[in-house]
C-alpha cells in the first residue's frame, strides 16, 4: 500500500504526459486525477491507522559505491504519515480544481493541447514530493528535493510565452540552487563524519557529533552545529526564509492551482519537514537551533509587513505563506517539533483553500488579480465568499481564548507563540514579540483582502463585475473539502500534536520527558541550555540521544519547552487573540468605515509605504550586489575571454597558420614524377643520416 501511494502519481504523470494521444485529453486527465485520489485515500488509511511504530519498506536497491549503500526505501513513521496526508489531499483536490480553472485558458492558442502537460507536471511534482517525505536516507531525500525543484520550474513557467513567467521560473530555480548547495554540503559533512547517509545511523551518532570538531572554511566548527546549519540553509531556500525568500512572490506567475499546490502546502513546507525530521541532530546543535529561531521570527515579521500593502490577491497570500512558514521554524527552533508539524498540518488546509478561493475570484473576474478592481463580489460568488471567510477566520486565529475551541489556525498558531515564550531564552523572547506583532499584521492584511474583494462598491472594469459568476463544481468541491479541514483540523488533532505528554507520546511514538513539577529555576536553566543560550548543550547529557525505534521526533531530556508552554500565563495565551482583534478592527476602519484613510496614510508616510511596497528593497539590493556584478564579470569573460582570447586564438590559427601550412602541402602535390622521386631520395638521406648519428652515439 505504501509503495502504491508513492508510485501512483508517477504512473499518472507518465500516462497523462505521454499517453494522452492514445486515451484522449479528458481521459488522461481523469486517469491522473483518479490515481491521486487513490493515493489520497490510502494516505488517510495509513494516517488514521498508524500505531506510531517506525517501519522501513524497501522498494529496490538504489546506489552502491564504496561504503555508500543506499536502498530506495519508505520510512513510515508519524512524520511521514502527516506529510502523506498533506501532500496527497491537497494535490488530489488541486487536480480536481484544475478541471474547471484550466478549462479555457487564454494564455494558449485555441486548439493547443496544454492540459495533459499541466496535469502531468502536477502528478510528477506530487511523486517527487512523496519521494522526499518518505525517504529513509539523505540521498533519496535529495533526489526528491531536486525533483520538486524541477517540477516547480516547469509549473511556475507553465505560461512560457509570458516573459515574466519565464523569469519567475528561472529565479525560483536559481535561488533554490543556493539553498540546495548548502543542503548538499550538509549531506557531504554527515557522510564524512558518520560514513553513512542512513537517517538511523546519523541519528544514533548525533551525540558523538556534538563532541566532534571539523574544519570548514579554514575554521574549526562543532560538527553537529555545522551539519545542522548547512541543512537549514537548504531549508531556507525551499521554504523561502529571509534572504532566500525572493523567489516565492514571483512564483505567483504560475497558474493559481500551482500556487495552491506548491506554495501553500507542499514544496515550501519541505524545509520545515527537514528540520523536524532531523530533530535528533538538531537537539545536539543548540547554536544552529537558535539561528533557526531568529530567522523564522524575522521572516514571519518581514513577510507580514510586506503583505500589508500588496494589491495582487495572490501576492498577499504568497507573503502570508512566507510569514506562516516563519512561525513553523520558530517552533522547530525552540525544540517543539510537534507544534511546527501541527501548524504545517492545519496551514495546508486553510492556505490551499485561500489560494484556490483566490483562483475562483480571478476566474470570476476574467483573470483580473488586482484587488483595487474588485469590490462587492459576495453576492456574485457567494460560495467562494464563504470559503474565503472560513480561510480568513482560520489564518487570523479566531476562536475562544483559553479553550481548545476555534478554527485550525487559532490552535496551531497559539501553540507556536506559547512555545516561543516557553523557551525562556533571549531568542525565544525575541520570537514571541515578533510573532505577536506579525499576528496583528496577518489579521489586518487578511481582512483587508476580504473587505477589498467582497465588500464595498464595485471598482474597476464594470463589464467584469457585471458578468462575474460562480465557479463550476469542480472548483467549488475542493473549496468545501478544504473548508472542513480549516474549521475542524485544529480541534480534532490538538491533543495529538500539542496535548499532554502521554497523548503526544502515543501519537509520535516518541518519549516526551516531563519537567520537574515545581518548574524550578533549574528547569528554566536547562531549557536555556538546550536552546543554546547558556553552555554548549552537549555535556553530561550528551549520551542521552536518539535510539532506534524511538519514534518520529526526538526531544532532548533537557528540553522542557513544551511543558513550559502548557503552563504559560493567561496573558501569553490571550495575546494572539487580542492581536487578531486589533488587526480586524484597523482593517474594518480602513476599508469599511473610512475607505479614504489608506490612501491618506500612504501619502503621509510615503517613504515607509514605498519601503513596504518594494519588499524592503531586497530584490534591488540583490540585483546590485549579486546580479549586476555577475553579469559584468560574465560580460568581461565573454568579450575578452571567449571572444578575445579563445576565439581570437582559434580564428588566428584558422586564418593564418593553417592556410600557410596547407599552401606548403599543396605545392608538394605538383603531379610531376621527378618531384616525388626527389622527395623520396631526400627522405632516405635524412633517415640514413639520423640512423648513422644515432648508431654512432650508441
Amino acid at each position: 500500500m505504501e509503495a502504491t501511494i508513492v508510485l501512483a502519481p508517477l504512473v499518472g504523470a507518465i500516462l497523462c504526459g505521454f499517453g494522452w494521444r492514445l486515451t484522449g485529453e479528458a481521459a488522461a486527465q481523469w486517469i491522473a486525477t483518479g490515481l491521486l485520489f487513490l493515493s489520497c485515500l490510502l494516505s488517510w488509511i495509513v494516517f488514521l491507522g498508524f500505531d506510531g511504530e517506525t517501519q522501513r519498506i524497501v522498494i529496490m536497491r538504489f546506489i552502491e559505491s564504496g561504503s555508500l549503500a543506499t536502498d530506495w526505501a519508505i520510512r513510515l513513521d508519524r512524520l511521514t504519515a502527516i506529510m502523506l496526508v498533506v501532500v496527497t489531499t491537497v494535490s488530489a483536490l488541486v487536480h480536481l480544481y484544475s478541471f474547471g480553472y484550466m478549462a479555457d485558458d487564454g494564455n494558449f492558442p485555441e486548439g493547443e493541447s496544454y492540459r495533459p502537460r499541466f496535469f502531468a507536471y502536477l502528478s510528477f511534482f506530487t511523486f517527487a514530493m512523496l519521494a522526499l517525505v518518505t525517504s529513509d536516507n539523505l540521498v533519496q531525500m535529495f533526489f526528491g528535493w531536486e525533483g520538486v525543484g524541477v517540477a516547480s520550474y516547469l509549473l511556475v513557467g507553465f505560461y512560457f510565452r509570458k516573459p515574466s513567467a519565464n523569469a519567475a521560473a528561472i529565479k525560483a530555480f536559481v535561488v533554490n540552487r543556493v539553498g540546495d548547495f548548502g543542503f548538499a554540503l550538509g549531506i557531504f559533512a554527515l557522510f564524512l563524519l558518520t560514513d553513512s547517509i542512513s537517517l538511523d545511523i546519523i541519528f544514533e551518532k548525533a551525540p558523538e557529533l556534538a563532541e566532534t570538531r571539523i574544519t570548514f572554511l579554514w575554521t574549526d566548527w562543532n560538527a553537529a552545529n555545522l551539519a545542522a546549519f548547512l541543512l537549514f540553509v537548504g531549508a531556507m531556500g525551499k521554504s523561502a526564509q529571509l534572504f532566500l525568500h525572493t523567489w516565492l512572490p514571483d512564483a505567483m506567475e504560475g497558474p493559481t492551482p500551482v500556487s495552491a499546490l506548491i506554495h501553500a502546502a507542499t514544496m515550501v513546507t519541505a524545509g520545515v519537514f527537514l528540520v523536524c525530521r532531523m530533530s535528533p541532530l538538531m537537539e545536539f546543535a543548540p547554536e544552529a537551533k537558535t539561528f533557526v529561531v531568529y530567522i523564522g521570527a524575522l521572516t514571519a515579521f518581514f513577510a507580514a509587513t510586506v503583505g500589508l500593502v500588496q494589491n495582487d490577491i495572490k501576492r498577499v497570500i504568497a507573503y502570508s505563506t512566507c510569514s506562516q512558514l516563519g512561525y513553523m521554524f520558530v517552533a522547530a527552533g525552540v525544540g517543539v517539533y510537534s507544534a511546527a508539524m501541527f501548524h504545517l498540518f492545519t496551514h495546508a488546509f486553510f492556505k490551499a483553500m485561500l489560494f484556490l478561493g483566490a483562483g475562483s475570484v480571478i476566474h470570476a473576474m476574467h483573470h483580473e488579480q488586482d484587488m483595487r478592481n474588485y469590490g462587492g463580489l459576495r453576492q456574485k460568488i457567494p460560495y467562494t465568499f464563504m470559503a474565503m471567510m472560513v480561510g480568513t477566520l482560520a489564518i487570523t486565529g479566531v476562536g475562544i481564548p483559553l479553550t481548545h475551541i476555534g478554527f485550525a489556525g487559532f490552535l496551531s498558531k497559539d501553540a507556536i507563540i506559547e512555545s516561543a515564550w516557553g523557551a525562556h531564552t533571549g531568542a525565544g523572547g525575541f520570537a514571541f514579540v515578533l510573532l505577536v506583532v506579525a499576528a496583528v499584521f496577518t489579521s489586518f492584511y487578511s481582512w483587508r483582502l476580504v473587505f477589498m474583494t467582497f465588500f464595498g462598491e464595485p471598482r474597476g472594469d464594470g463589464h467584469a463585475h457585471e458578468h462575474a459568476h460562480e465557479s463550476p463544481w469542480t472548483m467549488l468541491v475542493p473549496l468545501g473539502a478544504l473548508a472542513l479541514g480549516a474549521t475542524f483540523a485544529g480541534m480534532v488533532w490538538f491533543g495529538q500534536f500539542f496535548g499532554d505528554h502521554e497523548t503526544v507520546n502515543r501519537f509520535y511514538g516518541t518519549p516526551v520527558h516531563h519537567s520537574d513539577a515545581d518548574h524550578s529555576t533549574e528547569t528554566h536553566g536547562q531549557a536555556e541550555d538546550s536552546a543554546g543560550e547558556t553552555g554548549d548543550g552537549h555535556g553530561a547529557t550528551a549520551a542521552a540521544g536518539w535510539t532506534p525505534g524511538q519514534g518520529a521526533v526526538f526531544a532532548h531530556p533537557d528540553n522542557h519547552v513544551m511543558d513550559e508552554a502548557h503552563h504559560a500565563p493567561a496573558w501569553v495565551k490571550v495575546a494572539p487573540f487580542v492581536a487578531m482583534l486589533l488587526g480586524f478592527a484597523v482593517a474594518w476602519l480602513f476599508y469599511i468605515r473610512r475607505p479614504d484613510l489608506p490612501e491618506r496614510l500612504a501619502e503621509n508616510q510615503r517613504p515607509l509605504y514605498l519601503f513596504l511596497l518594494n519588499k524592503w528593497y531586497f530584490d534591488e539590493i540583490f540585483d546590485a550586489v549579486f546580479v549586476r556584478p555577475a553579469r559584468s564579470i560574465a560580460g568581461i569573460l565573454w568579450r575578452r575571454g571567449d571572444g578575445g582570447i579563445i576565439d581570437g586564438t582559434i580564428n588566428g590559427l584558422a586564418m593564418g597558420v593553417v592556410p600557410f601550412l596547407t599552401s606548403i602541402a599543396a605545392r608538394a602535390q605538383s603531379g610531376y614524377i621527378f618531384t616525388y622521386a626527389f622527395a623520396m631520395v631526400a627522405g632516405i638521406v635524412i633517415l640514413v643520416t639520423w640512423m648513422t648519428l644515432a648508431g654512432g652515439t650508441g
